[in-house]
């Protein structure tokens, strides 16, 4: 017989390596989809970009001037009208060439004359350059740029503005690209003001002006953000689904502790949600966790605490976020390091750092309610359980920004 056990089973938290394998393997990518062309800047090219059409589609003129065919002097034809030799025309740049044009003559190298019989004609002007306009002058030959079903762009390419020109000019309307989550931010805490000076008791929000853009820095693209009061129920209601603006992912600040104020756990059970991470076993950050709704939402809940808020979110909302938008695992770097670092039994430690002639040495001010250690920073280091030696090897988060 197994021997009664003198204490209940607790749980243990994740260490850091394993809370980050398993927000990556928690989620499956987003499946690709087709977005106008004004929203495909930034996004993954899922399919390769071919031209529709011949680019150009039509033979055009590259000045203004006159379309030409023959030797000089040319007669006057209406604009448009087929061209036989000795016949010119006026035209535009980015006008369709007639038929029978050989050339374009530069407005600049020609003038109107008059024949003998007192008609107008279209003369070479004293700016014409010898043996102007050759043969083909001045055309821009339709295909010149790509034939129809020309190779343009390959999938796999982070779209830029050039990108969607070409795609435009292809003939596309839309541009197939890779999934990308959408996020929703909420935030808490009745004790946190928008702006001013807190007075005691009170803090300033640091994560409205900020956190949106490390998001999106991370492959996120935001699609609200809210305060909610400290209570159950508003929080069970901010946690909703909202048809009219889908959330792949709610990232929360605060309320994971486990103060008389600390709802997100119970709001969790309250919409049946599983819990994947529930705490991790690091500082600063360790009450962060994530959850997934039966719908299929992600819940990344970070700790109320700023510096322990952007651990918890390179910890776990970067490989999510990553993975959800058909992205690889975000690599980590190693840097060695710059000055001896006590144990801290059980947990990893994430220290903000600076790099001084090329080795690690941890930043100041890197308490969990502190930001000003992270700002100076160059990256973060993990440093073991068992602590750091100066000259140890060890791993970094890159920062997002």
């Amino acid at each position: 017989m197994r021997p009664q056990l003198a204490f209940p089973l607790v749980h243990l938290p994740h260490s850091w390596d394993e809370a980050r394998e398993r927000a990556y393997e928690a989620a499956a990518a987003l499946p690709a989809h087709p977005v106008p062309l004004e929203r495909a800047i930034g996004r993954i090219l899922a399919q390769d970009i071919v031209a529709l059409q011949d680019m150009p589609h039509y033979a055009s003129s590259a000045m203004d001037g006159w379309a030409v065919a023959g030797s000089p002097p040319w007669i006057l034809a209406g604009r448009g009208e087929r061209l036989s030799a000795g016949q010119a025309c006026p035209i535009v740049t980015g006008g369709l060439i007639p038929r029978g044009a050989k050339a374009v003559l530069r407005s600049e190298s020609g003038r109107i004359g008059r024949d003998d019989d007192g008609l107008p004609v279209l003369l070479l002007g004293e700016r014409a350059r010898p043996g102007e306009p050759k043969n083909g002058q001045h055309i821009r030959r339709a295909a010149e740029e790509a034939a129809a079903g020309d190779l343009l762009v390959r999938t796999g390419v982070r779209l830029n503005p050039a990108h969607v020109a070409v795609a435009a000019l292809a003939g596309m309307d839309s541009i197939q690209v890779l999934g990308q989550p959408n996020v929703r931010l909420i935030f808490t805490g009745d004790e946190v003001i928008a702006a001013g000076l807190p007075g005691p008791g009170k803090v300033r929000d640091t994560f409205s002006p900020q956190l949106a853009t490390v998001v999106r820095n991370l492959g996120g693209a935001v699609v609200g953000q809210q305060h909610v009061p400290d209570s159950q129920s508003d929080l069970v209601e901010a946690l909703r689904d909202r048809p009219d603006n889908p959330a792949d992912v709610l990232i929360t600040t605060g309320a994971t502790g486990g103060s008389s104020v600390d709802f997100l756990r119970p709001a969790i059970a309250e919409l049946g949600g599983t819990m994947i991470i529930d705490g991790i076993a690091m500082r600063p950050g360790h009450p962060t966790l994530l959850a997934e709704f039966p719908d299929g939402r992600f819940l990344l809940g970070l700790p109320g605490n700023p510096l322990a808020a952007m651990m918890g979110l390179l910890t776990l909302g970067a490989p999510l976020l990553a993975r959800l938008g058909s992205a690889s695992k975000p690599v980590t770097a190693e840097v060695a390091c710059g000055s001896p670092i006590p144990e801290s039994p059980g947990r990893t430690r994430l220290l903000p750092y600076r790099l001084v002639y090329g080795l690690a040495s941890p930043a100041k001010f890197t308490d969990s309610f502190m930001m000003r250690g992270l700002a100076a920073a160059d990256g973060v280091m993990l440093v073991p359980p068992h602590g750091a030696r100066m000259g140890d090897v060890l791993t970094t988060i890159p920062l997002p920004w």
